[in-house]
């Protein structure tokens, strides 16, 4: 193990996806209560794509390299890790690299038979599905989500982790393609929000308990007239614009929760507790194969900026994720 490693890093401080390059950097060293990870696969997400323009810094004290999630073998053990494990793990940033420290904390065992790839694929999402969909939406056994995105990387995520808790799912995806696509992922009803009326084909079917939103403001009225009494929509980005005017009235009468989160700012602390819920509920689900992370494709460390285009180009059903080595 040297004192160097390749890393992604972003010409220019921010840019388009061609910005991204491989370049030396010094391997980072482990602090106290933090495991050194060589990293096998990297998952590559939304928020990746924001930090490279420049709309997402990493929190104080994260690594300024991109990557929120790998998988791959301990090198530097800490807590209940020892060197050879073979981990996935919840980042600040630092997964697009041979190396990555994280809080020892915030990693935990590959479950079931998965290959280090597929499990690069699920802390994000299903952290991010695990605290917004169930903690913050409070889904329950027989209740309806509506999962907007839902061939997106959380989407397919939030299908399936609904399906394993007993709930109906709703999808709605941007294409007739997506619709059939979201439907053989597991969702009960798709709707495709191209041609179709989203809030009148949930308002058919029952209505939706729980709405997770990656949209933001021009889904909103329709997320409401979905929205069942005592119903929660719960946001994740805004795509389609961040201000919402708000019918105070309607909110009132439906006894609406509004909510949302964000994930990568939360302490250290909260991360842990996070993750140790998760491996308490959802892990069974993945060893059960209840919930199977969808790649849709891989490319080599080097080729980030070919991910990045993969990516925005927005034609993805799942995951994109970096092999690393």
């Amino acid at each position: 193990m040297g004192e160097t490693m390749t890393a992604i890093a972003i010409e220019g401080g921010k840019g388009p996806a061609e910005a991204l390059k491989a370049v030396s950097a010094s391997r980072p060293e482990p602090g106290p209560g933090q495991i050194l990870i060589k990293v096998a696969a990297a998952g590559v997400n939304r928020p990746d794509l924001l930090q490279r323009m420049g709309f997402y810094p990493p929190p104080p004290g994260a690594p300024e390299t991109l990557g929120l999630e790998v998988a791959g073998e301990v090198v530097v053990g800490a807590g209940r890790w020892k060197a050879g494990d073979k981990v996935c793990a919840l980042l600040g940033g630092g997964g697009y690299a041979e190396y990555a420290v994280v809080d020892a904390r915030h990693a935990l065992p590959i479950p079931g038979d998965l290959d280090l790839v597929h499990a690069a694929a699920l802390p994000e999402t299903v952290f991010t599905v695990f605290a917004n969909v169930f903690e913050h939406g409070a889904l329950k056994a027989g209740e309806t989500l509506l999962v907007h995105g839902g061939t997106s990387g959380i989407g397919t995520t939030a299908i399936a982790m609904a399906k394993a808790a007993g709930a109906k799912v709703i999808a709605t995806g941007r294409g007739a393609d997506k619709k059939a696509k979201a439907l053989a992922l597991g969702a009960d009803i798709a709707v495709d929000a191209k041609t179709e009326d989203f809030a009148e084909v949930v308002k058919a079917a029952g209505g939706a308990d729980v709405i997770l939103d990656m949209v933001g403001a021009s889904y909103f009225d329709k997320n409401l007239d979905a929205l069942n009494t005592g119903g929660r929509v719960v946001y994740i980005a805004s795509l389609g614009g961040a201000t919402l005017e708000v019918p105070v009235m309607k909110i009132m009468q439906k006894r609406a929760v509004i909510t949302g989160s964000t994930l990568r700012p939360r302490s250290a602390d909260e991360k842990a507790r996070l993750a140790a819920e998760v491996e308490r509920v959802a892990w069974p689900w993945v060893a059960a194969g209840k919930l199977k992370p969808i790649v849709d494709a891989t490319f080599p460390l080097a080729d980030a900026a070919k991910a990045h285009a993969h990516l925005e180009a927005g034609e993805h059903v799942g995951k994109v994720v970096l092999v690393v080595g």
